[in-house]
This record gives C-alpha cells, sequence and structure tokens, in this order.
C-alpha cells in the first residue's frame, strides 16, 4: 500500500543540488530546484550511475558517469546514452517536512 513517508526537512537540501534518500527499499534521488522539490530513481537507465550525484542545471540532471540527461519533473530521458526515462515519485511538502510516495 501506496503512502507518504517524510524523508527530510527542506533546508537539509539546497537549491540545486541533488540528495539520495532510501525509502521503502528505494534509492531515490531528490532535487531541489529553485525551492521547488523533485524525486526520481537515482538509478541511471544506462549503466546505474547515481543520478543524486550528477550536476544539476535548472531542471536537467547528468548522470556523472556517462552523461545521460533526464527532467527532474518527468524522469524522462533527455539525452543519451541512457534508452529510457526512470520513474518519477510523487512529493509533498508539509511546512518544513519533505515527503515522498513510495
Amino acid at each position: 500500500m501506496a503512502g507518504f513517508v517524510k524523508v527530510l526537512k527542506t533546508d537539509e537540501i539546497v537549491p540545486g543540488q541533488g540528495k539520495l534518500i532510501e525509502v521503502g527499499g528505494k534509492k531515490i534521488a531528490l532535487f531541489n530546484v529553485a525551492a521547488s522539490f523533485y524525486a526520481i530513481d537515482d538509478t541511471c537507465s544506462h549503466r546505474g550511475g547515481p543520478l543524486s550525484e550528477g550536476s544539476l542545471d535548472g531542471k536537467e540532471v547528468t548522470c556523472p558517469l556517462h552523461g545521460a540527461r533526464f527532467d527532474v519533473t518527468t524522469g524522462e530521458v533527455l539525452g543519451p546514452p541512457a534508452p529510457q526515462g526512470v520513474a518519477r515519485y510523487n512529493l509533498r511538502v508539509d511546512r518544513s517536512d519533505i515527503e515522498v510516495e513510495v
């Protein structure tokens, strides 16, 4: 059964950065884009690179291993070599708590 799980406080992730969180046995990359938060699978669909460690430019994260690019708002792949997008997770902010639905 899906539900929202508190994962971080909003001040624990600075704008323009990503952070790895583990929830319900899943590795999820959480991003702060100008005080808006987004969550996608942390594992690149190309060779499994950690997207939470990638560089973030606006709403686009680049995998640190081979340069595949993803939209952090949708999980859609934007550039090769990744063959497909990654899962996106719903989240909400309750006061200063960030909660992810898993």
